[in-house]
């Protein structure tokens, strides 16, 4: 009964947040009373955060699965990223770059299928790599996932013929079904938005079932879950290539929106503001993706729109301080994310609220 009614809740929280994001991406296109989407924000969200809102959050969503449920530390998650992106980019340019697959790699399908591919690849390659990673434990486990992270920063910086070196990889093609083009932005934040509330869909159905109490187990205790019988290798490896996999999707959205990429949206840096996007959303929490994202969107574009108003330095060179102030506060006053502590606090403000008029 429990299991269904947390079944009937979650689903009905998704199409609450489905019509919600629709609804938002139609101010944009039917500009009611002539405003758009950014003048709900005071011009302080636009259609172009929300759309990389929405990719990070698929990104977020993985690595909520294996840090979060599976209690695997992850620095390098931006290696992931860059790999699904490059790998797309580098197949869907094909045709026009390297001349290659002509009349099959410049068809309005081929980025769909490299899509696909990348996340095939970039699954393999950490189902390769996890299956030794993912023995070492704790501060070990994170050296080894921030290695890999650099690593593939550094590879994607070196092949100036293939994926175009420091310089980055341009001539990417815009999405398409048919002759129906998914640009400009605000048919692509559509995209974008489908495909993290699938990720969500798919996420939510993985923690509410045998793998997901089998990864809560293993986060609990790895000797316990084992001795009960958890092939915990196994499952540690399942939830490292799903989280893979949900990076490189997200990787190969953020080509096509870029129609260029370069090796800086990759960097270490970025695995740090994943961490943090995921920590303040809550790790384990699928729901607290979108709104951990969103949170440390706001806040950086506060920071580099506000800062040299305010203090008169840029921005950009505090970004990282301020990042880790917000997580030593999440942390002490609300450990679990904002979403189970605003939940946490409503819930406490409910039962002082019943004591009294009892």
């Amino acid at each position: 009964m429990r299991g269904f009614l947390r079944r009937s809740k979650s689903g009905i929280g998704i199409v609450a947040f489905a019509i919600f994001i629709t609804a938002l991406g139609a101010v944009e296109v039917f500009r009611p009373f002539g405003l758009r989407f950014s003048d709900l924000t005071g011009r302080i969200v636009t259609m172009d955060t929300m759309i990389r809102v929405g990719i990070l959050t698929i990104l977020v969503v993985g690595l909520n699965l294996l840090m979060g449920y599976a209690g695997q530390v992850s620095l390098g998650q931006a290696g992931f990223y860059a790999l699904g992106a490059y790998v797309s980019a580098i197949l869907s340019t094909l045709a026009t770059r390297h001349k290659v697959l002509i009349g099959v790699a410049d068809t309005w399908w081929w980025p769909w299928l490299a899509i696909l591919a990348s996340m095939a690849l970039t699954g393999g390659f950490a189902y390769l790599v996890g299956r030794s990673i993912l023995r070492l434990k704790g501060n070990y486990l994170a050296m080894a996932t921030l290695g890999l992270g650099i690593i593939i920063y550094i590879l994607a910086g070196q092949f100036e013929e293939i994926a175009g070196g420091y310089d980055g990889l341009t001539g990417i093609p815009r999405l398409q079904i048919g002759d129906f083009k998914l640009w400009p932005p605000q048919r692509y934040y559509f995209l974008v938005w489908g495909a993290a509330i699938g990720v969500i869909v798919v996420a939510t159905n993985i923690v509410n079932s045998r793998i997901g109490r089998a990864l809560r187990a293993i986060h609990a205790g790895e000797v316990a879950a084992n001795t009960c019988g958890v092939d915990t290798e196994r499952y540690k490896v399942q939830a490292l290539v799903v989280s893979a996999m949900c990076a490189a999707l997200a990787g190969s959205l953020y080509a096509h929106f870029q129609s260029a990429i370069s090796p800086n949206p990759f960097s270490f840096r970025v695995s740090v503001e994943l961490v943090v996007m995921a920590a303040v959303g809550g790790l384990s929490s699928i729901w607290g993706a979108p709104f951990g994202v969103g949170v440390i969107f706001v806040i950086r574009d506060l920071i580099r729109s506000r800062m040299e108003d305010i203090l008169h330095v840029r921005g950009g060179e505090y970004e990282l301080i301020i990042y880790g102030v917000v997580l030593v506060v999440i942390m002490i006053f609300m450990p679990e994310g904002l979403t189970s502590g605003i939940v946490s606090l409503i819930q406490r403000a409910r039962r002082r609220q019943k004591k009294r008029d009892a």
